[in-house]
């Protein structure tokens, strides 16, 4: 789509169902299969071909609505889901990935929910109804896979991830025991032990322990708690109250959930400590240790840092090697939060932003973010072999029996905080699998060349600033200067100004669905556009549409 137009095809849309308005396109695929049905009785049997094609389209009829209720797939159900699954791969996949379609349709609340069939009725709905649906979702949703959905730290629909996905969706596991998720268990140990490679734990060996994690958040509460019980494992029996008080620390850029992990850990948010960050947005080293000498001069113990590879807003990786050093010296824990930048380390151009990383005791990593998972696929890793059994187990006697006729190593279970855990490994591991470590670090290389690109692309550009001259992950902050700006004084009323550019901007792309990055403000910095690289299907053509949308959207700002 050329740079300076908007494409025919992103013009208004009347306010109506997708489903009940817009015609069917056929189909680009082959019809699918049909493949015998079997059905439980005493044992399993074929059920007679006569029997299950009873409709005029082939498939067996929709179960009458008294046997509706029944979770069990049957004959009855198995051209509906088909028909489901060719709108998921036709509108959820192609067509929301297509760079000359919308990345979406936007609707205010109230006209969502007057257009949108939202209501729960008493009695159910049909299987047209249903397809019409899932029609509707997919045409007023956010299409996070299409290319220029750079708005967050996700986006992208990986093909190999999103089999793996459904697949997992397929089997509907749940990962605590080797005898419910043995393929899982087994998968999940290997995942995990290439990435502590990389990491570096113990000299690159993989030795240690990690876990799936629903998310970074949950992923740095673990590191919280592991730290905790690793200086005082009293606290898993005796609780706080047989502890001095306990101070943490991170930069004033980290990620908020070390806040919120303090706080729902009963540490308080008060306990942790913001260390100021220099011009670039990393952890100022002698802030922290004068930190650390406060917290001692007043009888609390310090006990754990937590250091960020990949900030969120700027991306800036925090010098590890020397809080590290400062850890050591302190006897404190090192955790590194690199949910966001860990990608980095599929690299072998880009790891040594993480340098001194292996000498962390711990490390969130997100796959889902910079290496372009599926959500969620969150990990906790530490070089610490047992620390996660020993600071969670509850050793529950009706999952975890002593007596079980296989190794018990292999029920992970008892390491999480959660019983009942969706497997979020196996999307990763598929992607992995078809990619090859060569593949992600390609991934990741590409993304990393792209933000170098647009980021010297508007160096030099005049309607173009820099929040930071040379960023560090692919995420780029950088202000729109309108022609109505430029040359003028640069005075409380221009940062005024300048502060209602970004919003204005962001509201016309939203509305005209042509992309969508999002900006936010900074200190006392004006509101400033932050964009988020993580899809390696951009290309440097992508970049200069980025920059010339822009500037179509803002000129007359």
């Amino acid at each position: 789509m050329p740079a300076t137009e908007v494409s025919p095809s992103l013009s208004a849309s009347p306010l109506t169902s997708g489903s009940d308005t817009e015609p069917e396109s056929e189909s680009r695929f082959l019809p699918l299969r049909k493949l015998p049905v079997f059905s439980n009785g005493n044992g399993l049997k074929k059920e007679p071909e006569a029997e299950r094609r009873k409709s005029s389209n082939g498939w067996q009829r929709e179960p009458e609505t008294e046997e509706k209720f029944r979770s069990l797939v049957d004959a009855s159900q198995e051209g509906f889901i088909r028909e489901a699954v060719e709108i998921l791969i036709e509108k959820g996949v192609f067509e929301s990935t297509r760079r000359e379609n919308r990345v979406l349709e936007w609707r205010h609340p109230e006209e969502l929910e007057r257009i949108f069939d939202f209501d729960l009725r008493k009695t159910p709905e049909s299987h047209q109804r249903l397809l019409a649906l899932i029609k509707d979702t997919i045409k007023y949703s956010v299409k996070i896979g299409h290319p220029y959905f750079i708005n967050q730290l996700y986006s992208s629909v990986d093909p190999y991830g999103l089999v793996g996905q459904w697949l997992t969706d397929t089997l509907n596991p749940s990962g605590y025991t080797y005898e419910v998720s043995p393929v899982f268990t087994l998968m999940e140990e290997k995942v995990l032990s290439e990435m502590r490679k990389m990491v570096g734990f113990h000299g690159g060996s993989g030795d240690g322990d990690g876990i799936f994690c629903p998310g970074g958040s949950m992923s740095n509460g673990y590191a919280i708690s592991s730290a905790r019980y690793h200086k005082f494992p009293q606290v898993k029996t005796k609780g706080l109250q047989s502890l001095p008080r306990l101070v943490l620390y991170t930069s004033a850029d980290a990620h908020y959930s070390i806040k919120k992990m303090a706080s729902l850990q009963g540490l308080g948010s008060d306990n942790v400590c913001l260390i100021p960050t220099d011009s670039r947005g990393k952890m100022d080293l002698n802030e922290l240790e004068k930190s650390v000498e406060a917290t001692l001069k007043d009888n609390a113990v310090p006990f754990l840092v937590s250091a960020t590879a990949g900030t969120t807003v700027l991306g800036a990786y925090d010098p590890i090697e020397g809080i590290a050093d400062i850890c050591k010296k302190y006897d404190m824990w090192l955790h590194v939060d690199a949910a966001w930048g860990g990608g980095a380390l599929m690299s072998k151009r880009y790891k040594h932003l993480l340098k001194g990383v292996e000498r962390a005791d711990s490390v969130t990593w997100n796959p889902h973010k910079l290496l372009a998972a599926p959500q969620q696929c969150s990990t906790f890793l530490t070089p610490h072999k047992n620390i996660l059994s020993e600071c969670h187990s509850a050793e529950a006697q009706y999952l975890f029996q002593k007596d079980k006729f296989y190794d018990m190593k292999y029920d992970t279970g008892d390491k999480h905080v959660q019983c009942g855990r969706r497997v979020d490994v196996l999307k990763f591991w598929f992607m992995w699998k078809a990619k090859g470590t060569d593949g992600l670090e390609q991934h990741v290389d590409t993304i990393f060349d792209n933000a170098e690109y647009f980021t010297r692309k508007i160096r030099d550009h005049p309607n173009f600033e820099l929040v930071l001259s040379e960023p560090e992950c692919t995420n780029i902050c950088f202000w729109y200067i309108p022609p109505s700006l430029q040359n003028v004084k640069r005075d409380e009323e221009y940062y005024c100004k300048l502060n209602t550019v970004a919003p204005k901007i962001k509201e016309r792309m939203m509305k005209d669905g042509t992309m969508m990055v999002t900006y936010q403000p900074l200190d006392d910095l004006p509101n400033f556009f932050r964009l988020v690289i993580q899809s390696s299907g951009l290309n440097h053509s992508d970049m200069d549409f980025f920059v010339e949308e822009i500037q179509r959207l803002g000129k007359d700002l």
